[in-house]
């Protein structure tokens, strides 16, 4: 008899383990359009492509991602890591506070340049289906570059969101 309990206990939790783990994504591809302009007023326009996972339930959330920009003369290359706080607002709607190390690689009139910066980010997600396939995205970010003109922009990344299962 504690045989058969033991066997009936362990296959319900395999069970549910399984459930649990099919409903969350393994991780979350976003992509879209970015524009950023800087303090100084320039602005640029181009693609936003990152991959989202969470390596903590309910407190870490990590997104590896890059934006390239296009100006007059120049593209840029965004491409950062962000830790972020993620809270659920409800069943459809989280809400997501970031920071991290950005790496800048500017090609401008013909000269490169690559510089450190620091990036942080509120990120707002919103899944108009229950059970969180395909879903949308805002982003607003402040970036401060460390290179030799401190360079600091206002960036608003904005798209589509689908969940890797």
């Amino acid at each position: 008899m504690k045989l058969r309990l033991l066997a009936a206990s362990f296959l319900f939790a395999c069970a549910a383990l399984a459930q649990t783990a099919a409903t969350e994504p393994v991780a979350i591809l976003e992509l879209g359009a970015s524009g950023s302009r800087t303090i100084q007023g320039a602005s640029s326009a181009g693609g936003d492509i990152a991959v989202e996972f969470t390596p903590i339930e309910n407190w870490l959330e990590m997104e590896i991602g890059t934006t390239p920009v296009f100006a007059a003369h120049t593209v840029e290359w965004d491409t950062d890591l962000l830790f972020k706080k993620p809270w659920t607002l409800s069943r459809k709607a989280e809400f997501m506070i970031g920071v991290g190390p950005e790496w800048i690689h500017q090609r401008k009139s013909a000269i490169a340049t690559n510089s450190l910066a620091a990036e942080f980010a509120l990120d707002f997600m919103y899944w108009p289906g229950a059970r969180h396939r395909i879903g949308w995205f805002v982003e607003p970010a402040f970036d401060y570059a460390f290179g030799h003109e401190h360079e600091r922009s206002i960036t608003l990344s904005w798209g589509l969101l689908i969940a890797i299962r």
